[in-house]
């Protein structure tokens, strides 16, 4: 669900002390963008699908990031996309995240 080898290179590559922010960040924009999933046509859901497939990749979200690229093809292709599904991955994903680094933060070994 989560490329954790990723999350320690963004880590590495913000520092440790800039790294909360950059996932209140991550989220804050991401949270927005899923809001407005539902109601979006297929441009916007198609504009919205890549920037969440970007956001996630970037901290480590892969199955999130997979069913977003799968839903650009998916645009593309005039198929039906699986908001709900996604919805439902992205919030899985997230309380994940948060609950898994907020152990790993507090032991810098594990992340």
């Amino acid at each position: 669900m989560i490329d954790w080898d990723r999350v320690c290179a963004l880590q590495s590559e913000v520092g440790a002390e800039d790294f909360d922010e950059v996932i209140e960040i991550f989220l804050e924009e991401v949270d927005g963008e899923i809001d407005g999933l539902p109601d979006s046509s297929r441009e916007t859901l198609a504009e919205r699908l890549h920037f969440l497939k970007g956001s996630a990749l970037n901290l480590g979200f892969r199955k999130f990031s997979e069913l977003c690229r799968d839903g650009e093809v998916k645009v593309a292709a005039s198929d039906t996309v699986d908001v709900p599904g996604l919805v439902a991955c992205y919030q899985q994903s997230r309380a994940y995240f948060l609950n898994e680094v907020a152990g790993r933060t507090s032991d810098q070994s594990k992340l």
